[in-house]
């Protein structure tokens, strides 16, 4: 039985709201954490070198995700269609467990990225916020009516329990990144491990007088980039002037109404540096690291098991395991006649229980121009999209694995990627980084805040093994560019009268699930398409998941 050992270190106080702890398997174990079972020596004593030892694993699972118990299932295609591409070879393997999010990312998740990185940045780097939106025009079409859905989608209320669509994959991973640092950032601050930021300081209000830019670059004098400020001329309401020190006719206007005052923009080379936190620009480049909390004498490190590990897209392997939740009880789970062809149990679209007879399981078409069905019991009720939680999850408590929304993963799309994966965690798309230092051995941050990383040839293997040779053949050289415009350009990367150019490349990423605009084919977790990581689509949303570390979920209660 599981039982939790109080083994902080009392200097340190490694806590979180009183949930967080370091959890021992203390399963009548002789091995424990308080003296080394190696030499004999007391661990956290501080008479000797005070070595810290943890032992064991955060087991609560993150907001709005489930638990993935791991375990071994069969990949690939179930049943035969003789007109679709042989790309998924059947074969068993293991996954680890893992950590999925129950509902696909929705629009008011996303807009909540998006307003966070507008409060931040908005006011400094205009280009970073407008990387964050969605592509809204991917709703029209040449014969359909589909403005309001341009116009409204992503931001309208109504939709707001919508899937997020017209994002792209490497749009997805930046959200994936951001939603790891805020969950950190959030852990440190509630933990007492750094102060709380000074949001008001950058925000739409966040200007300084001149007495306080002064103290600001004083206070940053090693920094001489911080002295890029801006001056600027603001209209600030009376009260908000005052508190900033501004008196009598220098803050009346002409019609006595809003005052105009000049202020001064802190630097966004600050904001970029100190302010937007990031975990690792926090645990491995110490001159950006933001304010210790009161009584914290040093930085949370990994090991302290405070922090996630973090938000990730699915692999493919992983987002098909999920997909059908194989359970030990399921006997008939791989068999294409009796078990699973979807994510829910049997063969067919609709329930076929006597209390919810005829209803359907999954938003998809269901023939030449059938998006929803007839009015009445038979609808699904929506001719695109469908809230997150709309009809019945799966086994696993995942809801939608199937139509809705096909979902990015993590792979790089090849063909024969199932014959040659590794039997357990398998994946294509390995690209092994370091990190970026400029002539001062200083870690080199990207416009976002995160720490920059670089690879070498030698470390991507995006094409091991690739067994494709059309799709390493490199077509991104030059044009005749005459009288193209510079969008056009920017959208044409191969010569457009090759139509044997392979369309197949590095950046080229599966995507899985079905859609509310796909038949029913495609709702078959075993299918596979492609799309380039930076393009986007209105039938194609995402779900993050997470790696788990340590114990295996069937041991934890």
């Amino acid at each position: 039985m599981n039982i939790f050992c109080d083994i902080m270190n009392t200097k340190t106080k490694i806590t979180l709201l009183g949930l967080v702890f370091i959890m021992i398997a203390c399963q009548s174990r002789e091995l424990t954490v308080q003296t080394s079972y190696l030499t004999g020596w007391k661990n956290f004593d501080n008479k000797t070198t005070n070595f810290e030892a943890y032992a064991g694993s955060n087991t609560t699972t993150p907001t709005g995700m489930v638990a993935i118990p791991g375990g071994s299932f069969t990949i690939g295609q179930m049943d035969e269609f003789i007109t679709v591409s042989r790309n998924s070879e059947r074969r068993t393997l293991t996954v680890s467990s893992f950590y999925m999010d129950k509902y696909e990312v929705t629009n008011l998740g996303w807009r909540e990225y998006v307003e966070w990185t507008a409060y931040v940045f908005g006011n400094y780097n205009q280009d970073l916020v407008n990387a964050t939106l969605p592509d809204t025009s991917v709703w029209r079409e040449e014969m359909a009516y589909n403005e309001p859905y341009v116009d409204n989608y992503f931001r309208h209320p109504a939709y707001s329990f919508y899937p997020v669509v017209g994002v792209s994959w490497d749009q997805a991973m930046a959200f994936c990144q951001w939603r790891t640092d805020r969950v950190n950032e959030k852990r440190l601050v509630d933990g007492k491990f750094i102060e709380r930021l000074p949001y008001d300081k950058i925000g739409p209000n966040g200007y300084m007088t001149e007495q306080q830019i002064d103290i600001f670059l004083k206070q940053n004098a090693k920094h001489p980039e911080y002295a890029k400020y801006n001056k600027v001329a603001v209209e600030l309401p009376l009260s908000v002037a005052k508190q900033h020190g501004y008196e009598g006719s220098e803050i009346v206007g002409e019609d006595g109404i809003e005052p105009m005052v000049t202020m001064y923009q802190l630097p966004y080379e600050w904001v970029r540096d100190q302010f937007a936190f990031n975990t690792e620009k926090y645990l491995h480049a110490s001159e950006y690291t933001p304010t210790m909390g009161k009584g914290i004498d040093r930085k949370v490190k990994s090991a302290d098991g405070v922090m996630v590990i973090g938000y990730r897209l699915p692999t493919e392997a992983e987002w098909e395991y999920a997909a059908f939740a194989p359970m030990a009880e399921d006997e008939n789970y791989g068999s294409p006649s009796n078990g699973k062809i979807y994510p829910w149990s049997g063969l067919h679209p609709r329930d076929l229980s006597k209390k919810s007879k005829g209803k359907m399981l999954a938003n998809f078409v269901r023939g030449r121009g059938d998006l929803m069905g007839i009015a009445g019991a038979p609808n699904d009720g929506y001719v695109i999209t469908a809230p997150v939680d709309a009809f019945a999850a799966n086994d696993f408590g995942l809801y939608n694995m199937a139509g809705n929304v096909n979902e990015w993963v993590l792979d790089v799309y090849r063909e024969t990627s199932f014959g040659i994966m590794t039997e357990y965690n398998p994946y294509r798309g390995n690209v092994y980084s370091r990190l970026q230092k400029d002539e001062d051995d200083k870690p080199i941050l990207t416009a976002t805040g995160c720490l920059a990383v670089d690879f070498g040839s030698k470390n991507d293997k995006r094409d091991f093994k690739d067994g494709d040779l059309a799709s390493r053949i490199d077509t991104d050289y030059p044009l005749d560019t005459t009288g193209m415009s510079e969008e056009q350009m920017a959208e044409v990367k191969y010569d457009p009268t090759d139509i044997l150019a392979p369309r197949i490349t590095k950046t080229t990423r599966v995507y899985k699930g079905g859609s509310w605009n796909d038949r029913i084919y495609w709702l078959n977790p075993t299918t596979r398409r492609y799309l380039d990581q930076s393009r986007s689509s209105n039938t194609i949303g995402f779900r993050c998941a997470m790696s788990v570390l340590g114990d295996d979920m069937q041991t934890q209660n």
